[in-house]
């Protein structure tokens, strides 16, 4: 029997006990199932149909603790027409990898010998199924490395990854559009490396929002980033419904603690081009985690005036609103009345009654405020390189104060 043959164990267990025997993964999802006995339900037949049981009974199973299991239990599918389940957890080195199932009828209960048996049997698919993973992880860093070389610094090794990826069929061949979607995570407690995993579970959750084999991922701790390759370009839907389910199912698995935020790149034709896209995804990363009116998401080409401010080093940012006019502004308004009126009526156009509205204050109340603000900043409000030079100020000095709060988490 080859090593990665998971049927002949299934089969054998099966022609002993005369009964049904079928092998799940961790999350559920068929792997073998021998032929019937007439003992399988409606459950087992959905199972082999669709290889995997629907979210409705796979989530009420996963929460009732099978997936700490060392021993063989009986599981209770809520189902109706289904038998209860003898669930014989599949595990080498301490590792859970999958279930076996076994029909267990008051017609035809299972005896001791039959669960010696099937644990005799579970021991085994464990090993089978480690092979497997060792085999995985070893193509998985392979595959990994590659895509982190597609956006090294240097020309050669890109070069080089880009023959290479192509040689191992990494990247399918009629593609022609590639785009990067990266995510990135901050808590409270920045060594939360479930946090990390996290990250890597959500981004999954993500790409099943496309077809298969449109993305590969790469992992880097708090951050991971797809290689989206298709033959047409991502579409806007495609892209938020990807972004909707790796938020929403990253939310699932830790609460609020957690900041997720995803940063998404142009789309670019040639794929020894993706490191450019990459750089792209690293400043919308930048821009989601340090100005807020981004929701969580931020993508190239939406990005405003920050698509330039940000691709400032963070030191050149704080040096540059340090140096700038609202500096003096800040100094003298220790309340920030006069920041926040600036702010107002910059974003709302320099129109006097609009922002006077949205403060909720008298129009000759505004007049004064700007007045006192050209006084301390030695602008004039009339003049458009000083208008653009305190508006610039502002947003330097919210991306520094923004930088300050998040550290290292800022790439």
């Amino acid at each position: 029997m080859p090593i990665d043959d998971l049927q002949p164990l299934v089969d054998d267990l099966a022609g002993q006990l005369h009964r049904s025997v079928a092998i799940d993964d961790p999350s559920i999802r068929l792997l073998a199932a021998s032929r019937h006995f007439g003992d399988e339900d409606s459950l087992r037949i959905t199972s082999i149909l669709n290889r995997a049981v629907p979210d409705e009974v796979s989530r009420p199973l996963l929460a009732s603790g099978i997936g700490t299991w060392i021993k063989p239990g009986l599981a209770h599918p809520d189902v109706p027409g289904s038998q209860q389940r003898l669930c014989v957890p599949i595990r080498c080195k301490s590792l859970l990898l999958g279930f076996l199932w076994l029909i267990d009828t008051d017609e035809n209960p299972l005896t001791t010998s039959d669960i010696d048996k099937a644990e005799n049997t579970a021991l085994r698919a464990g090993i089978v199924l480690y092979e497997r993973l060792l085999i995985r992880e070893r193509s998985n860093d392979r595959r990994e490395a590659i895509l982190r070389n597609l956006v090294d610094s240097a020309d050669d090794v890109r070069q080089k990854a880009v023959e290479d990826a192509l040689v191992e069929q990494l990247i399918a061949d009629q593609a022609t559009h590639y785009r990067i979607v990266a995510a990135q995570r901050q808590s409270a407690d920045s060594e939360e490396t479930s946090d990390d995993v996290a990250v890597e579970v959500a981004m999954q959750e993500g790409l099943q929002a496309l077809p298969n084999g449109t993305g590969s991922m790469v992992v880097d701790r708090s951050r991971v980033w797809l290689l989206l390759a298709t033959t047409d370009s991502t579409t806007q839907h495609q892209l938020k419904h990807l972004t909707e389910r790796a938020t929403t199912r990253f939310r699932q698995l830790t609460g609020n603690h957690s900041r997720f935020v995803l940063g998404v790149s142009d789309s670019v034709n040639e794929l020894g081009q993706v490191y450019r896209a990459y750089r792209q995804s690293l400043i919308a990363i930048r821009a989601a985690l340090l100005v807020p009116s981004f929701g969580g998401v931020a993508q190239w080409g939406h990005l405003g005036p920050y698509d330039t401010l940000l691709r400032m080093s963070s030191s050149d940012i704080a040096t540059a609103a340090d140096t700038s006019p609202i500096a003096a502004l800040h100094a003298a308004d220790r309340q920030q009345v006069f920041v926040t009126t600036l702010d107002a009526f910059f974003d709302n156009a320099c129109d006097i009654r609009r922002t006077a509205d949205l403060l909720c204050i008298h129009r000759a109340t505004l007049y004064q405020r700007l007045k006192r603000i050209e006084q301390i900043t030695g602008c004039s409000l009339d003049n458009g390189d000083d208008r653009l030079t305190l508006h610039l100020g502002l947003k330097l000095k919210s991306l520094a104060t923004a930088r300050e709060s998040w550290g290292r988490a800022v790439p």
